[in-house]
């Protein structure tokens, strides 16, 4: 009985009840659409100052939607736009009455006074149709989610293209009157004549190569291309490890093909002039340990960032440059190579158009970012089908699967050995073995021609010809800019059979 009596002077738990969720109207203003298309009907240059801001898709009423499209027709031809011209381009579509007929267009011209406001109105109606974009988009991408059927790495692709196309959509940058412009040109003019090498851009450490293209510019796309077994990664390594050791350039480096293990011991065997296999099997002498502790320490605290993602989409690389530039002040981003990003996961009818939309957001995210962007791309086989020493030097029709490549990069450069074709000697009788060219096929801004390095297969190194202390006399090399420049002759010294290169 008394526990009865406790029972009952006890209060019950509540139960858990579940709040449905409350609706939300979409983001909106139908009363400054209705000013916009009212305000675009009365001044004649009014729809100049909103052409580039607005879309149709940025009204939120559907039949605002419809009139501003007979706005933009008329534009388009050239027509005047008023009360009158509209309403004859809307009957002419079939959609006036839908629209409310001629009463509903008076009505809208009657709403505003002048188009003094209409720009900044016309920012607020983009916003809210951003808004409505993110909206829709956080939506979908929550459904699929619990959806337990889909498959959560596609999803995230999936995800990472739509926020990209939606990101790619509101970047918008107003002009610059030429004065500031101006400034900044001698600014940057004035940085390369206090530079004693007398470059403006960022130097790799190839002097020859530096002497054509002044360095790497910044907001350019460098595509850096060649067949298989040419070279392409060793250069660019050269290249990268020139930049942050010598110069102390941060450089990242994204590496779709190697793990970045596999490319810090090709660095080691770059810097540390120790046979690759060697490294691999772990089998070095006494004096290559020595030579090994020795060198490394050029590598240790380099500013450079490896990043090994496979399959890496255009938008993780954009987020992650980003990043890198933000918080590690980084100068220039190597990827290896093109050919094996993604774009995001969208939808594309053949490899070709993708691999176009990715040269295209690899050039906008050069001149977002304002460093240089140095991109890898394969070649077909085309080469391979040429005869004659001429005939296996690499053309810019030869780039791999679309030539939008040639079209949105800045500079392209091949990579030619012609000894990997057993062509032994130049047309001169000079010797070809361990040359390679660095063909410049088109520069945007300065002049074409080829340049010479040595490549050093053993090191997996590009380097200077006349750095070059242990290569057999008797041979001269040239290196030529539209075939204007002279012949600048190398004469190197012999180095003993037991050299040994530390």
């Amino acid at each position: 009985m008394a526990e009865t009596n406790r029972n009952q002077g006890r209060k019950k738990p509540k139960e858990t009840t579940l709040i449905p969720d409350i609706g939300k109207i979409q983001p909106q203003a139908k009363e400054l659409e209705e000013a916009i298309l009212g305000a675009l009907m009365l001044e004649k240059d009014a729809y100049s100052l909103v052409s580039d801001i607005l879309k149709p898709d940025s009204f939120y009423d559907t039949i605002h939607q419809t009139i501003y499209r007979a706005i933009v027709n008329l534009a388009a031809r050239q027509a005047p736009v008023d009360m009158l011209t509209v309403v004859e381009q809307l009957k002419k579509d079939g959609e006036l009455e839908m629209v409310g007929g001629p009463v509903y267009i008076a009505q809208l011209t009657e709403k505003v006074a002048s188009a003094a406001h209409i720009e900044f109105h016309a920012r607020i109606i983009a916003q809210k149709y951003l808004a409505r974009e993110l909206i829709s988009f956080s939506s979908n991408v929550t459904n699929k989610a619990f959806d337990e059927t889909t498959d959560v790495d596609d999803l995230m692709q999936e995800a990472e293209s739509k926020l990209f196309e939606i990101s790619q959509g509101n970047v918008k940058k107003d002009v610059t009157q030429i004065n500031p412009v101006i400034k900044e040109a001698l600014q940057l003019l004035e940085i390369a004549a206090n530079r004693p090498e007398g470059l403006s851009g960022l130097q790799t450490g190839f002097t020859p190569l530096d002497k054509i293209t002044s360095g790497w510019q910044n907001s350019d796309l460098v595509i850096i291309a060649a067949r298989p077994a040419m070279g392409k990664t060793a250069f660019v390594l050269s290249m990268a490890k020139n930049m942050a050791v010598s110069y102390n350039y941060p450089v990242a480096l994204f590496s779709l093909e190697m793990s970045n293990v596999q490319l810090v011991n090709r660095l080691i065997v770059n810097t540390c002039e120790i046979p690759g296999e060697k490294i691999k099997n772990g089998q070095l002498l006494p004096y290559e340990w020595e030579q090994l502790d020795f060198k490394i320490k050029e590598l240790y605290d380099a500013p450079l960032f490896i990043d090994d993602t496979p399959s890496l989409s255009v938008f993780e690389l954009r987020t992650k440059a980003r990043r890198l530039v933000r918080e590690h002040g980084i100068k220039m981003i190597i990827i290896d190579y093109l050919q094996l990003m993604n774009a995001s996961g969208m939808n594309y009818g053949s490899r070709e158009q993708e691999v176009s939309m990715i040269s295209r957001s690899l050039k906008g995210l050069a001149k977002e970012l304002n460093i240089p962007i140095i991109a890898l791309s394969q070649l077909n086989r085309g080469v391979e089908g040429r005869a004659g020493a001429e005939g296996k030097r690499p053309q810019l029709s030869d780039l791999r699967e679309s030539g939008a490549i040639e079209q949105d990069a800045d500079m392209v450069c091949f990579i030619h050995r012609p000894e990997y074709y057993k062509i032994l000697e130049d047309d001169k009788g000079n010797s070809l073995i361990g040359l390679a060219e660095i063909i410049i096929a088109k520069h945007r801004n300065g002049a074409t021609g080829d340049v010479l390095l040595r490549f050093k297969s053993e090191f997996a190194r590009f380097q200077n010809i006349d750095d070059d202390y242990n290569f057999g006399a008797g041979q001269q090399f040239s290196s030529k800019i539209n075939n204007s420049v002279p012949d600048n002759g190398f004469q190197p010294t012999q180095g003993g059979d037991n050299f040994v290169p530390f």
